[in-house]
């Protein structure tokens, strides 16, 4: 028999369904629980018992309990009647629930007294926990994992623990309140509005320490140099004025600290708080309104394993507050170090060449696959993500008109004529061009025939005998063009696909694919003979081009680029047979002509010392033919020829407009430093 009931609760009614079984009631205040249902649990207490609590108290009591464990998917079961007498009866049950610490199973009784509304409960605090009494408390310890660093191949730190400078506000020691907090907020470039929110907070006493900004600390090393940085002595300054302002402390702060800044900010990525959306989307995970998460790169790309679990202890605490007993306990477990094959000062030198041009590098060990550096520039400082980006910066930061947070070593782009080693390579595998073929002189300038209408493929140079090695060396687009049409669209197409085109790259971080048409295939036979020196719609990612060249120095194999730290490092094929051993050998004459032939297009990047092959590239978009103010992409490829040499690397650097500086020169120039600072070391 089961009726409805009408019952009042501090002026609040609550309907509920009284039965007269004392299970069913047990079974119905737990259930209340995990809902929050404070005041439909306490209706179903029995006010004329002794331990009754009032309302507000019994309240505050449960919720504080089971909202600070975090309790969810309570379970009871194997109720059994202990004890029955004329109006009570005693329960036995199994209770078991997920907290914050883990999971807590006990064996506990509930006392329920038959009243004219049914059965209610006896209260006791038993009822939360059976070792639990009214002069108790329940006490929960979190101990922080600490989150694992990023390191390089060296184990030099790439992500870690560092400080900062906090700079904060003592309150009641503010003088000429106003005019202190505006000379505050420019200093620190915030707004006055957010300073005074922070200082009006109801935490906020007159003796308070109020973090307002987190700043970079500027170390004494830093200052002795004999030149130090410009950056530093600026931070320097605003330091001293900042401690000049009665009421302002300055204090160190433990923050993930990223040691490359701009030259890995692409790369590395950050981390930031999480949200109530990442909580929602990350239950059962360890993450709590404290922590952290990866936001971008390697940050990101690792959260699970450089996360960690957080302790945590949930213990009952007698009056005296000693422990009494503990009911869950979890071990902290500190996140896993993740160590990148990239080279930190290959990765530094890139970014100092480049960080005002917009482009991209990428260098990888030929033979062993390992990536020894990434770089995106212009680039932005990650430890600005930590520290706290103010919403004027971030703005900035996403108006900028170079796109700083853009990563292009991400991207696809018009590889020009660092591809015309590539169709070589296909022009040899299909069988249709004999490299020793003299194609003839055409001048600078050549057409198929009068159906191009008034199109024509031009070179810059003339030479003789136009064959391939030397079409390599010379950058020709007119051989080029016509190797294409010699090995025809299917062909080209099927190899490239091949050789990784339209394709996912097997690599850590995923990377846009690269392509060779708009749409599914080569369209027109003009755009084939475009395609034939790396123009027409041809698309590709600088470490998938990076990949390919490896095919040149690995007998045809093209190797798969990693990331991640090996300690016995052998290159593992990507691709096997993309050309064949013969193949290579032909390219490599074309390709070490360029850089150590006088006449080479890369010869500025020659040494003595050392021998480097390579190829430059000029990629030009515009809108059409006759078009003059389009922009001039800049390539060059670079890579050691010979496998004994100590510190094997493949390098390409692309810079998105070239044009008036010196085209694909410019960026060779670059490079050049940069090998002679990389060998050097």
């Amino acid at each position: 028999m089961a009726i409805t009931v009408i019952a009042v609760s501090g002026g609040v009614l609550l309907k509920r369904t009284i039965t007269e079984s004392p299970e069913d009631t047990l079974v119905e205040y737990m259930n209340h629980i995990e809902k929050k249902e404070y005041e439909e649990m306490y209706a179903m207490i029995d006010s004329g018992e002794k331990g009754y609590l009032e309302k507000e108290e019994y309240i505050q009591r449960n919720s504080k309990i089971y909202e600070g464990i975090e309790v969810s998917d309570i379970k009871i079961s194997h109720i059994a009647v202990k004890e029955k007498k004329a109006d009570t009866v005693t329960l036995s049950y199994e209770t078991s629930c997920n907290t914050i610490a883990g999971t807590i199973q006990f064996d506990n009784m509930a006392e329920l007294k038959k009243t004219k509304q049914g059965y209610k409960l006896v209260w006791q605090d038993s009822l939360i926990f059976p070792d639990l009494e009214s002069d108790d408390k329940i006490s929960v310890t979190t101990s922080k994992a600490e989150r694992g660093e990023i390191l390089d191949r060296d184990g030099k730190m790439l992500a870690g623990k560092g400080v900062a400078t906090s700079v904060g506000i003592i309150p009641g020691k503010l003088e000429d309140r106003n005019v202190s907090i505006e000379k505050i907020a420019e200093l620190l470039e915030i707004d006055v509005e957010t300073i005074n929110n922070k200082l009006t907070a109801k935490w906020v006493k007159e003796d308070s320490f109020v973090p307002i900004e987190t700043i970079p600390k500027v170390e004494e090393i830093d200052l002795m140099k004999i030149q130090p940085e410009e950056k530093t002595l600026e931070e320097q300054d605003c330091q001293n004025k900042l401690l000049e302002i009665p009421g302002v402390m300055l204090s160190d702060v433990e923050v993930r600290t990223y040691e490359l800044g701009e030259a890995a900010a692409h790369l590395i990525g950050y981390v930031q708080s999480v949200t109530a959306e990442d909580l929602e989307n990350h239950p059962g995970e360890g993450y709590s309104a404290e922590s952290v998460i990866g936001r971008s790169g390697v940050e990101k790309l690792y959260e699970k394993q450089l996360k960690g679990k957080d302790g945590c202890d949930i213990k009952i605490l007698d009056s005296d507050g000693e422990v009494k007993e503990v009911l869950a306990s979890i071990f902290k477990e500190d996140g896993m170090d993740i160590r990148l094959t990239i080279d930190s000062d290959l990765q530094k030198s890139l970014y100092e060449q480049f960080k005002e041009d917009p482009g991209c590098s990428v260098a990888m060990n030929p033979y062993t696959g390992e990536v020894l550096a990434l770089v995106s520039t212009p680039s932005y400082d990650n430890n600005e993500f930590i520290r706290g980006l103010s919403s004027e910066k971030w703005t900035s930061l996403n108006e900028d008109e170079k796109k700083s947070l853009y990563n292009r070593f991400r991207q696809v782009w018009c590889p020009g004529s660092t591809f015309k080693p590539v169709v070589a390579g296909i022009g040899l595998k299909t069988g249709s061009i004999d490299p020793k073929e003299d194609f003839g002189n055409e001048g600078l300038a050549w057409q198929k025939d009068s159906s191009w209408g008034s199109y024509q493929v031009t070179t810059l140079h003339e030479y003789e005998p136009v064959i391939m090695k030397n079409a390599i060396i010379y950058s020709d687009n007119i051989y080029f063009a016509k190797a294409a049409l010699k090995i025809g669209s299917e062909n080209f197409m099927n190899t490239l696909n091949e050789i990784g085109f339209n394709q996912n790259m097997p690599f850590e971080i995923a990377m846009q694919e690269s392509t060779y048409s708009n749409t599914d295939k080569i369209e027109t036979e003009i755009q084939l003979a475009d395609s034939g020196y790396g123009q027409g719609q041809i698309l590709v990612n600088p470490l998938h081009l990076a990949s390919i060249y490896t095919s040149f120095l690995n007998e045809g194999n093209m190797i798969k680029p990693y990331l991640k730290y090996k300690e016995e490092a052998s290159g593992e094929t990507w691709i096997e047979n993309a050309f064949s051993k013969e193949n290579v050998e032909e390219i490599m004459q074309g390709v070490e002509g360029v850089v150590n032939d006088p006449e080479g297009t890369g010869y500025a990047a020659h040494r003595d010392d050392i021998l480097l092959a390579g190829k430059t590239g000029t990629a030009e978009l515009k809108a059409t033919k006759e078009d003059t103010s389009g922009k001039e992409i800049g390539w060059f490829s670079v890579f050691t020829a010979d496998k004994s040499v100590d510190k094997p690397i493949l390098l390409i650097s692309m810079v998105e407009n070239v044009k008036g500086i010196g085209g694909s020169g410019y960026v060779v120039k670059k490079d050049a430093t940069v090998l002679e600072e990389y060998f050097e070391k």
